[in-house]
């Protein structure tokens, strides 16, 4: 029987283009199946890194058989023989390609017991369930965001007292430090374990958290008026507890300024010289001396233990004083410096030794509203002009001017305020017997707190906003925090520079990261403007005086109010938590000074 001319030409043609295409079909469908024996895994996953591993492993093996698919059906096409096997190549690959993820929901299923899974498209994809036998990649890190070594796999079970010792151990720390732990910015409470199933979350994504150490000593939150004591004529306006928190100084509009036994709640001197209200007071950091500005224009020093003026008034200013910083005794002790701000745009340095003026600092257009002067060196002054400026102290040099804000600048807050503040004291009440052992103390203690970051600033404004700096680093700011609905009056740092606290005519106190700038949570229960606030020396509570005529109490960890506070008739100006956590002072309209104990 003759050949069919059809298959003679497609013999000629094989010959001339190499094997027939059924046979190449053959050989492909052997590869396809050498893959299915990679993929044919006997063992069931037990855990949800399993499940996930095999699936990654189908997958790889899927795309290589779809390649072979692809050729094979190319090169099948001549002849209807080998369509067919390309056709059942498809149809085996399509059952496995089922089969395997019928295993991985199978699968999934065993994983999560009793969950019932709806329809795809009524039902969002869920993660996975979180196996109890699985541990968790986690990530410590520095409040800075630094790892503090490498990741780890760590037990479920593992929980904030095991999360304390495996950082003192990568710490090196001698003495064993307490920490609080964050992801993002909501604590860590509960077990690992725990977490994960409370946020549903991917136990294939490395937990990375946070560690912020924590004050050795905790404070209790006073819940009580202790004494309300009379004497004041006027308005209460600044009150200010000694850096060592054993003597506490009030000024007034009265012109006085008072210093009161906390021993017996009464007062102590009664210290006249001022021709105006007395608008702001500040101690030094060793404690041994006590300046006061006027709405007069004149600073005053006094002598705490005895009441008496030192010397004649400071004069030179032409306007109201506005705010008054020492020189921090790290820098300089015993403490001879301080920095006034005015009314008249100027900031002053002066020397109490020499008593007078050695630095005028100008530059500015319009009222000096803040000053402080920072661990570095440097003085930073906020303005009504709407900036910011940075002064180097030896010969009184503008270093920078930092812009951003819109309108006034009303408040300027220091990362290390609380040691600077208090100098060579903290919770053990040691004292000192030199000015150089003090001053070696207070250095040891600034460098602790400062640790390598930057010494942080943070401004608050009439346009509602606030800036994050790191002026030693760069003239942008690290963050712009917005929220605040009205001007915002008081800024202020934790004693452990992790938190910002501002105060606002919105009548709410916001809580932010003093890290990052971020913002973490709104405390509200005021009903009328805040005037001022304070923290307790743990960083742990936050005081707030209002306008209301209340003080309040606020929990950090929980974001919710911890004690509310009445008793003053009218508003509360002014308020202050001691450095030993033992007391609040408050003061304001109704003219009495009330101290607050547990």
């Amino acid at each position: 029987m003759a050949a069919s001319p059809r298959l003679d030409g497609e013999k000629k043609k094989d010959e001339e283009s190499g094997p027939p295409a059924y046979l190449c079909c053959v050989m492909l469908v052997g590869r396809f199946y050498d893959g299915l024996g990679a993929m044919n895994e006997p063992t069931r996953p037990t855990s949800t890194s399993q499940l996930f591993a095999r699936f990654r492993r189908h997958r790889v093996h899927q795309q290589k058989l779809l390649a072979c698919l692809v050729v094979s059906s190319a090169a099948a096409a001549a002849t209807a023989t080998a369509t067919a096997v390309a056709a059942a190549v498809l149809l085996l690959y399509c059952r496995t390609v089922a089969d395997s993820l019928a295993g991985l929901v199978s699968s999934q299923i065993l994983l999560r017991g009793s969950t019932k899974f709806r329809r795809m498209d009524t039902q969002p994809v869920l993660a996975p369930a979180i196996d109890a036998s699985a541990s968790v990649m986690c990530q410590l890190l520095s409040p800075e965001g630094d790892p503090l070594g490498a990741a780890l796999y760590l037990p479920q079970n593992v929980g904030p007292p095991q999360l304390q010792e495996i950082v003192n151990q990568l710490l090196h720390n001698e003495e064993k430090l307490p920490y609080a732990f964050y992801v993002g910015d909501e604590e860590l409470s509960v077990q690992l374990g725990a977490y994960m199933r409370q946020k549903n979350a991917n136990v294939e994504v490395t937990l990375r958290i946070v560690c912020q150490p924590q004050a050795l000593f905790r404070i209790r939150p006073v819940n009580r008026c202790s004494a309300t004591i009379a004497g004041h004529t006027e308005a209460v306006i600044a009150v200010s507890f000694s850096p060592d928190g054993k003597s506490l100084a009030s000024g007034s509009g009265d012109t006085t300024v008072r210093f009161w036994d906390l021993s017996t709640q009464t007062p102590l001197f009664t210290c006249k010289g001022h021709k105006n209200w007395v608008l702001c007071i500040a101690w030094s950091p060793d404690g041994k001396q006590l300046v006061s500005g006027s709405k007069s224009g004149e600073l005053i020093l006094w002598d705490p233990k005895t009441g008496n003026q030192l010397g004649t008034p400071l004069m030179g200013h032409r306007k109201w004083i506005t705010a008054v910083s020492w020189e921090p005794v790290h820098l300089q002790s015993p403490c001879r410096r301080f920095v006034s701000a005015s009314k008249d745009g100027d900031a002053r340095i002066w020397d109490v030794t020499t008593r007078k003026c050695v630095i005028s600092l100008t530059g500015h257009t319009s009222s000096v509203t803040c000053v402080k002067w920072g661990g570095d060196g440097l003085i930073y002054t906020g303005s009504q002009d709407c900036l910011i400026k940075v002064w180097e102290t030896s010969q009184g040099k503008l270093v920078k001017t930092l812009k951003g804000h819109g309108h006034w600048v009303n408040s300027l807050a220091l990362s290390t305020e609380y040691v600077l503040r208090t100098g060579a004291y903290d919770h053990t009440g040691k004292t000192f017997s030199t000015a150089e052992e003090m001053k070696e103390a207070a250095l040891a203690r600034y460098k602790k707190m400062r640790g390598n970051a930057p010494e942080r600033l943070v401004s608050g404004s009439d346009d509602f906003t606030m800036f994050l700096w790191e002026p030693t680093i760069s003239k942008q700011p690290k963050a712009r925090m917005t929220g605040h609905q009205k001007l915002v009056n008081h800024v202020y740092f934790s004693p452990d520079g992790q938190w910002l606290a501002s105060a606002s005519f919105d009548k709410s106190v916001k809580l932010w990261n003093g890290i990052t700038g971020k913002f973490v949570a709104a405390f509200r229960g005021h009903v009328a403007d805040v005037y001022q606030i304070s923290w307790s020396a743990d960083s742990r509570l936050l005081l707030s005086g209002s306008k209301d005529s209340t003080l309040k109490i606020w929990d950090i960890r929980t974001h919710k109010l911890k004690m509310d506070l009445p008793g003053h008739a009218d508003e509360v100006y002014t308020v202050d938590w001691s450095p030993d956590g033992e007391k609040v002072a408050s003061g304001g309209k109704d003219r009495v000074l009330k101290l607050w104990m547990n």
